[in-house]
């Protein structure tokens, strides 16, 4: 890793959001390749704050400034990649389930999401089952992620794997469910395709969905 991609990742990690944008163009500016700086820099140091969260070394406030530093990044490297025929993999529709207003949670999901080249339909929270299903219809998704971040409104996420199954779409998409609450057993109970602990692993799940 070239000196100025690991200050980027180092940087990130700090939330330093304005010298996170400066670097960035700088690298690009000597050349470095924009998946390097993506892949190296930004992703790079947002799995370590990743990883430093699950292990309580840091809290939500910390993870949020560096999505923020993130996603300040991805939109400079945007035109670059393009330029360089970056697709994006996929479609995701992404939302906290009915009646749960949590979007902490949600928001570095998405963060993670676009980091691997994931378009994201984000539809905020309190969102329908209906509205999980027309979404993923309009935008020709590969992937519904729902979370659920109370005990009281993890059973929309049944609603919504019945929702898409009483359509006949249930084999059209893969829906990912996630939350304070959720875990394996309850993925299974549903008949969800996928569970994930946090947003890191999320990412890398919704990928291979996409392969």
């Amino acid at each position: 890793m070239t000196e100025i991609v690991h200050e980027i990742s180092e940087l990130l990690q700090q939330g330093k959001v304005p010298k996170v944008k400066e670097l960035v163009q700088k690298a690009l500016d000597e050349g470095v390749a924009p998946q390097d700086i993506l892949n190296n820099g930004l992703l790079g140091g947002l799995d370590i704050i990743g990883g430093k969260f699950k292990r309580n070394e840091v809290f939500v406030p910390q993870v949020l400034i560096a999505a923020r530093a993130m996603n300040a990044g991805v939109e400079i490297l945007k035109p670059y990649m393009m330029a360089e025929g970056f697709e994006e993999k996929g479609t995701v529709i992404l939302g906290t389930v009915k009646g749960d207003l949590h979007d902490i949670g949600k928001n570095i999901v998405k963060t993670m999401f676009e980091g691997k080249g994931l378009k994201v339909i984000d539809l905020g929270v309190d969102v329908s089952a209906d509205r999980f299903f027309e979404a993923a219809e309009e935008n020709q998704a590969k992937i519904v992620a729902c979370s659920a971040l109370l005990t009281t409104t993890m059973a929309e996420l049944k609603t919504v794997v019945e929702t898409f199954a009483g359509k006949g779409a249930r084999d059209k998409y893969k829906i990912m469910i996630g939350g304070a609450p959720v875990n394996q057993d309850f993925c299974d109970l549903i008949g969800a395709d996928c569970y994930t602990p946090d947003a890191t692993t999320a990412a890398e799940a919704a990928v291979k969905f996409c392969l």
